[in-house]
Order: C-alpha cells, then sequence, then structure tokens
C-alpha cells in the first residue's frame, strides 16, 4: 500500500504534550493491525543532543543503534513497544551538514545552494528514509518547536511540498495547541489556537485534526468555536485536557474516536479490532490503592525531572509490578556534600544513583553510595552511579583513599573507572562515546542473573570510561562480583555486592528500555527489595 504520513505539529506553546499524543496516536494504528514508524524533526542546529546540557533539553534517548535523541522518542518507545533506530530522528544541524557536505564535493555543480530546494529536499529525502528502512505502512512525523519557529519553517515547507507529492488523501496534519486559562475570570481562551492556526495556514498548510489540550475539562462550545474559526470538521477537534496519569493517553484519544478517524481520513479500514484491554487493566492498577515506598533519586540535575524521564518511568513501571506506590524524592548530590537533603535519603526504602557528566556533585553520589553500602539500603547504579559505586568501595573497603575516576581527576593513583583506550585519541564530544546496545553475559548465581531470569541480554550504553580491570580481584576479594560482563569477558558491564540486600550498579542505561507492561528487571529487583525493606 501506498505510505500515508501522520504529520503532527504544536502551536501557542511548546511541552504540552505533542510526543505523547503522537505516541499514543501511533499505538491506536498498531493496535488496528498497521505497521507504524515514529520520526522526530527537530529544529535546532546541534547535530543531535548528546552534547547539550539537561537543563535545557531533558534527557538523552539512546536508541539500539546508538543514535542520541530526543526524549520524546522514549515516549514513542514506550507506548507503542517498538525499537526505533537513527532514521526515526533528525534535525536541522543534520540536515545543513549533509547539504554543506555535498557543495563542497562539488555534487550541486557549482550551483546556489538555497533553503529551497536543496534544504527541503534533504529533509524529504530523509523522511522518505523512515518508510524505506523501516517497511511501515503509517509514518508519525512529530515537528519539534511550534509554529512560528523560524527553525521550524524550513520543516513545514518541506511536509508542504511532501504533501502535494505523496498525494493529500496520504496526508493528514494534526495540530497540538494549548488553551490557557485567564486568572482573573476563570475563562478558558480559544484565541491563541485561532492565531496558531492562522500561522500554520498562512504557509499553505491547513490542520485536519486539532487537539486542543488544557488543565481543566473542555467545554463543547470551545470545540464548536475552534472548528467554525479554524475551519476543521466538528469531530476533528479533540479536547484533551491533562491525564492524571500519562498512560491514560491512549485511551482518553480511543474514547473520542481518534483511531477510526483517522483511518477513515487516510482512506483505511481497521484489519483488527484494538484490544485495549491490557491499558485499561494498566490505568486500574494504578489507580488502586497501594502500600507506599520511598525511593530517593540523587542526581545532578535535579531541578528538571526531565533530565531523568526515562528513570521516572521505569521506577512507575517496576512499582506496578510490585504491587506498590512509589514516592520518588529528588535529591540534589551536591546537597549531600554540604550535609544538606540526608533526613531524604535516610527516610528512603531504596536509592537510585543515575547517569551524569562532570566532576560537579560527584562527591555527593558517592556519599549515597556509601550510605546505601553501610545501611543495607537497595541500591541502583546507572552507568555513572554504577561507577561512583565502585569508586566508594575502593576508598572505604579497599582502603585506596585516593581511588576516584580519571574523568574527574586525571592524576589518581588508583583510577579504579578509567578512560576506554579506544577513546583516548578522540578529541570530539558528540556521538564518539560507547553508544547503543551491546551484549552482556549474566554470571550465574548472581542477583542480576536471578533478577533477569537470564544468561544473557542486550543493553543500550553511553559512556567513555570503564571500570579498570586492573582492580578486578582486589574488588572480588573483599566482597564485589562482577555479575555482568561482555562476552569477551574484558568489560565490566553489572557489579554487584554479595552482602548485601540489593546493591547492583550497571554500566549500561537500562531504563531505555523499560516499558510499561514489560518493566526492566533490575528496577523490578530494587523495587522489590525496597518493598522488603519497608515491610520489616
Amino acid at each position: 500500500m501506498t505510505t500515508k504520513y501522520l504529520f503532527f505539529t504544536g502551536g501557542v506553546v511548546s511541552s504540552v504534550g505533542k510526543g505523547v499524543t503522537a505516541a499514543a496516536t501511533g499505538l491506536l494504528l498498531k493496535e488496528r493491525g498497521f505497521k507504524v514508524a515514529v520520526q522526530k524533526l527537530d529544529p535546532y542546529i546541534n547535530v543531535d543532543p548528546g552534547t547539550m546540557s539537561p537543563y535545557q533539553h531533558g534527557e538523552v534517548f539512546v536508541l539500539d543503534d546508538g543514535a542520541e535523541t530526543d526524549l520524546d522518542l522514549g515516549h514513542y518507545e514506550r507506548f507503542i513497544d517498538i525499537r526505533l533506530g537513527r532514521v526515526s530522528t533528525f534535525t536541522t544541524g543534520q540536515v545543513y551538514a549533509e547539504v554543506i557536505s555535498k557543495e563542497r564535493r562539488g555534487d550541486y555543480l557549482g550551483g546556489t545552494i538555497q533553503v529551497i530546494p536543496h534544504i527541503t529536499n534533504e529533509i524529504k529525502r530523509r523522511v522518505g528514509l523512515a518508510a524505506k528502512e523501516t517497511g511501515a505502512e503509517i509514518v508519525i512525523l512529530e515537528i519539534g518547536g511550534t509554529v512560528g519557529d523560524i527553525e521550524s519553517q524550513p520543516f513545514l515547507e518541506a511536509l508542504r511540498q511532501l504533501r502535494n507529492e505523496v498525494g493529500r488523501e496520504n496526508c493528514l496534519f494534526v495540530h497540538v495547541t494549548w488553551l490557557p486559562t485567564i486568572g482573573a475570570t476563570g475563562e478558558m481562551k480559544t484565541k491563541p489556537t485561532q492565531h496558531s492556526v492562522a500561522a500554520l495556514r498562512s504557509i499553505g498548510i491547513s490542520p485536519n485534526f486539532i487537539i486542543a489540550r488544557a488543565d481543566d475539562p473542555i467545554d463543547e462550545s470551545l470545540c464548536d468555536k475552534i472548528a467554525l474559526f479554524c475551519d476543521v470538521e466538528k469531530r476533528a477537534v479533540i479536547p484533551m485536557e491533562t491525564a492524571g496519569v500519562l498512560y491514560e493517553v491512549p485511551l482518553m484519544l480511543e474514547k473520542r474516536g481518534v483511531g477510526d478517524l483517522v483511518l477513515e481520513k487516510l482512506g483505511l479500514s481497521a484489519r483488527q479490532k484494538p484490544n485495549m484491554k491490557p491499558w485499561e487493566k494498566l490505568i486500574a492498577e494504578v489507580r488502586k490503592p497501594k502500600p507506599t515506598i520511598r525511593i530517593a533519586l540523587v542526581g545532578k540535575y535535579v531541578e528538571l525531572q526531565d533530565a531523568y524521564m526515562s528513570v521516572r518511568e521505569a521506577v512507575k513501571h517496576a512499582a506496578l509490578a510490585n504491587g506498590v506506590e512509589v514516592d520518588l524524592a529528588w535529591v540534589h548530590s551536591a546537597d549531600l556534600e554540604k550535609d544538606k537533603g540526608w533526613e531524604v535519603v535516610e527516610s528512603a526504602d531504596g536509592v537510585i544513583v543515575p547517569g551524569g557528566f562532570g566532576s560537579r556533585g560527584i562527591e555527593g553520589k558517592i556519599l549515597a553510595a556509601r550510605y546505601a553500602r553501610e545501611k543495607k539500603v537497595p541500591y541502583l547504579g546507572l552507568c555513572l552511579g554504577m561507577q561512583v559505586m565502585c569508586v566508594e568501595f575502593a576508598r572505604n573497603v579497599l582502603d585506596l583513599e585516593e581511588a576516584n575516576s580519571s574523568e574527574f581527576d586525571r592524576g589518581t593513583q588508583h583510577p579504579v573507572i578509567d578512560l576506554m583506550l579506544d577513546q583516548r585519541s578522540i578529541t570530539d564530544m558528540g556521538g564518539t562515546m560507547r553508544l547503543g546496545l551491546y551484549p552482556c553475559e549474566l554470571q550465574k548465581g548472581t542477583k542480576a542473573a536471578a533478577a533477569y531470569g537470564a544468561s544473557h541480554v542486550d543493553e543500550r550504553h553511553r559512556h567513555r570510561f570503564e571500570f579498570n580491570n586492573s582492580y578486578r580481584t582486589q574488588f572480588e576479594k573483599k566482597g564485589m562480583t562482577f555479575s555482568g560482563l561482555s562476552p569477551d569477558g574484558k568489560l565490566v558491564e553489572i557489579a554487584e555486592l554479595n552482602d548485601h540486600p540489593y546493591m547492583v550498579g550497571s554500566q549500561f542505561h537500562p531504563e531505555f528500555l523499560s516499558r510499561p507492561m514489560k518493566p526492566h528487571p533490575l528496577f523490578v529487583g530494587l523495587i522489590r527489595a525496597a518493598k522488603e525493606r519497608a515491610r520489616k
């Protein structure tokens, strides 16, 4: 069949749930029997978010093939339960880099390079790759930012051209927009939506759907008004108030008939009846009263919780599997160094130390690892969280007082965490780490092997430094087991303490593969141990 396209644009403000809405729509189409691919078009000029500050961009989500991407790709994978690759995202930076590279090679035969047609052609070429490489029948594209952003204009122009090339019957534009409420009067306003649709229409695009977002219930009269002023069918104006539970969004869209309406407008018929019962069961489970346990997340970027989006979701998935509610307490690791925030850590039933880069707050993370080890508090270290767990062990169990990672102290006498050999000559920062899916062999009789119930797993990585094998024997003699290793035995993937209820650190990022219906085993193990501690 001809590939069909759904283009998601944003209006009024960003961060209104465009990515979640796109992901949930993808789920509805998959449930109706169609093969779906999703693509994120990011207008920033960075090549990828890998070198961007988490404070500006939130977490960097890593795919199987090592692509460093926007956190929305995490939503796509978690909702639709698909594995995406690097064709599922591209940025303005990548587009311009490719066009300039071709110009330098002389591919354009001395012609003047312009936004139209050269930049827009490259955008269309990359959009085409999503269907070509995945075999998808329906491709969902989310355009980052909002209509009116100067950076987004080449993308929108390219999609306008693409609509004419593939046929209007094969494309739908879905505009996700915000309805603000005026505090003084309590009145919800549609005027910003009207203006953003007018801006979209001024470049030749009329939306087929409008997803009207608000924190409060949206009156039907407002939907009538939006339909009238924005020239959209009334049934294609979908009111979406903020969901109490993120995973309720697909059910809300299903209730509004979005899945069937999208297929109707694309000239398709459902191949099977959608089965939303697992999602209904999930939401019922979320809403069921459950005992609460507290998990302290000791991080460097806790002011912006989106920096740990996948960790937060993985904790929720594991909590559901264990029949508990989790009170996730955010602790800034730098505060622990100043003797602040300890009351939160000390009241917790478990501790998570997630990844990060740079020396700020590292000693606070090491202190958290020491507390968890000495007090027998369940602990899960993710990437850097595993490394600080090893540094702490070296300092306080092996009595190597100067032990450190060479990332933070290049002159340390005991670099128990050190730069990988193949990384030592690299000068570029972007896309040069150990990235993507790598195999891990689990050692029999360990907590990691028990958690997974397997002997071999594949996990996603994003790091530059590794455990230094020169210290492996010393660590093992004092009670640390390296329960996950690369197939050749040379790289430590998982470390755990023998004499501890659950102190496990992974060099990889398990949070990237956790799903609502398939929680990640290492998180399930942590929550189970924390639940047991709370019970005692």
